[in-house]
């Protein structure tokens, strides 16, 4: 029995088939659920207490499921109040910022140059603080407010697989680009990701946009030329890998809507990285044998003989989990096109920082391209956001 096998029990999922392409039993599910629970031909669980109202003589087991199905809605539709908002907006902004300066911290002016093992760091504090965090938060709210989504099936574990493979690419591409080309050059470069994930959505589903999303692009498109053009610290090495780690992004945003398109194999971004993170680690193992086979050594001998390491090391692999997580909740507070505007002033306030922290020289041009690249990015959010709404 091959390691990759023993993964889907280790994520909590159920073996339901022996093969990939079989399903699991419906019988199965039925009677274990009975007599609370029934599904339907479209394979959702009707409550038959929620439908029916409760019985004169409903037994304990069943009021106490229709409180948690009740509170769970009210708690479903509580509007989110002004200061939790700004606290997730500030935490979100802060942990994203923090994250791309550490990590260039670290790649660059700490000496530390092993980008594929810093990713296996964060993918390990991944792995550790999201069964955490899944595992306190049903601790603390026994209504079942938090849903854990195990794997399903082989078939869905191998979907998982694959955006797993994509999502470390994009991450550690990311991070080797940190050790080669200056952050404000690596934001303008990510600026490029929209487009690229709509060449990719055209190429692997043949969605077409709206003219104007496409004529948004354009300056995008010409920013990225102006930064890169007048770039006094470019790179080829960085350059290539931050533009594979854009379109690593893009790949992965149109694989999920393919992979999980199926209502019963859709996950919540916590579960995903919940799922994700343990493959990601996996495959690190032979990246780093082959690519850095001395990190671990020279992280073993930072760890004794400079303390201030071991703070450093943690508390940047766990800024990389606090990301995701900001990441998730965010969506929950805010809208999209609100996202994409924080997103954007992140970028600004990110290149700012790291110009002031690391002195890199910025030409005007190359200010006024990544100046492009921002609004090339507003305005490619709003012509999406409008011409969803027609």
């Amino acid at each position: 029995m091959s390691f990759l096998t023993l993964l889907p029990t280790f994520f909590g999922g159920h073996n339901h088939a022996s093969h990939p392409s079989e399903t699991p039993s419906k019988g199965a599910d039925l009677a274990e659920s009975v007599p609370l629970k029934l599904r339907s031909r479209s394979n959702d669980v009707v409550d038959l207490e929620a439908q029916a109202g409760p019985a004169p003589l409903a037994s304990p087991r069943i009021k106490a499921h229709h409180g948690e199905s009740t509170a769970r809605q009210q708690f479903q539709h509580q509007p989110p109040s002004l200061f939790m908002t700004l606290l997730v907006v500030a935490v979100w902004f802060a942990s994203n910022i923090g994250i791309v300066l550490l990590n260039k911290h670290m790649l660059g002016g700490y000496g530390f140059r092993y980008p594929v093992f810093l990713t296996f760091c964060h993918m390990l504090a991944c792995v550790i603080l999201s069964q955490a965090s899944h595992a306190s938060f049903l601790a603390a709210n026994a209504s079942g407010f938090v849903r854990v989504q195990p794997l399903q099936s082989r078939v869905q574990f191998y979907k998982v697989s694959t955006l797993a493979t994509t999502f470390l690419l994009s991450v550690v591409l990311g991070n080797v680009a940190l050790r080669y080309i200056p952050v404000s050059f690596s934001q303008a470069m990510g600026a490029v990701t929209p487009a690229m994930t709509a060449l990719a959505a055209f190429m692997l589903l043949g969605t077409m946009e709206q003219p104007l999303t496409y004529a948004t692009l354009i300056p995008v498109m010409v920013g990225i030329v102006l930064a890169a053009g007048f770039e006094p610290a470019l790179n080829g090495i960085g350059f290539l890998a931050c533009f594979g780690a854009s379109g690593a992004r893009a790949l992965k945003a149109v694989l999920q809507g393919i992979l999980l398109s199926d209502q019963s194999e859709k996950l919540d971004s916590m579960n995903l990285l919940r799922l994700m993170s343990p493959v990601a680690l996996v495959l690190l193992l032979p990246a780093i044998a082959l690519l850095e086979p001395g990190a671990p050594s020279v992280a073993l001998h930072l760890l004794t003989s400079q303390p201030g390491f071991l703070l450093l090391i943690v508390g940047n692999s766990s800024l990389a989990y606090i990301v995701n997580f900001t990441n998730f909740q965010i969506t929950k507070y805010t809208s999209a096109l609100t996202l994409q505007v924080l997103g954007c002033a992140k970028g600004v306030v990110a290149t700012v920082v790291s110009v002031l922290l690391f002195r890199n020289q910025v030409t005007a041009l190359g200010a006024l391209g990544y100046f492009l690249t921002v609004v090339g990015v507003f305005a490619y959010s709003w012509t999406k956001k409008s011409a969803a709404k027609q």
